[in-house]
């Protein structure tokens, strides 16, 4: 396996667990979580359908890594993610909360790089 088969293959399998892992404390209801959404001004009831958008696309990324003929379902979950994390980077700038705004910028760079590789591949 080249770097260039590699590289798409290590950074898709990073967004994908990042994301089960943030799913994963919405979900749970975990103390950041609350505190970061009341912040921003997302409603409580809204977590566990981020979360769901979440696992559905990490789940949609590591399908894309099991078939050529699956690839663009990993695109589409990336691009889904992207989109997704570009929204709550706007809620954050929206709300003027900046203080921790690289925390959902860190998900949408892996989102964006996973998209990104995705598709030039």
């Amino acid at each position: 396996m080249t770097a260039t088969q590699l590289t798409p293959l290590v950074v898709t399998l990073f967004t994908a667990a990042v994301n089960v892992g943030i799913a994963t404390a919405d979900l749970a209801g975990a103390r950041f979580v609350l505190a970061n959404s009341a912040e921003v001004g997302v409603p409580r009831s809204w977590l566990p359908r981020l979360a769901a958008l979440k696992l559905a696309g990490a789940a949609g990324l590591l399908l894309g890594l099991c078939d050529t003929a699956l690839r663009p379902v990993g695109a589409a979950a990336a691009l889904g993610l992207t989109l997704l994390y570009l929204g709550a980077v706007g809620f954050h700038v929206r709300a003027r909360v900046l203080h921790n705004l690289a925390f959902p910028s860190f998900f949408l760079a892996t989102a964006a790089a996973t998209l990104a590789l995705t598709t030039s591949s």
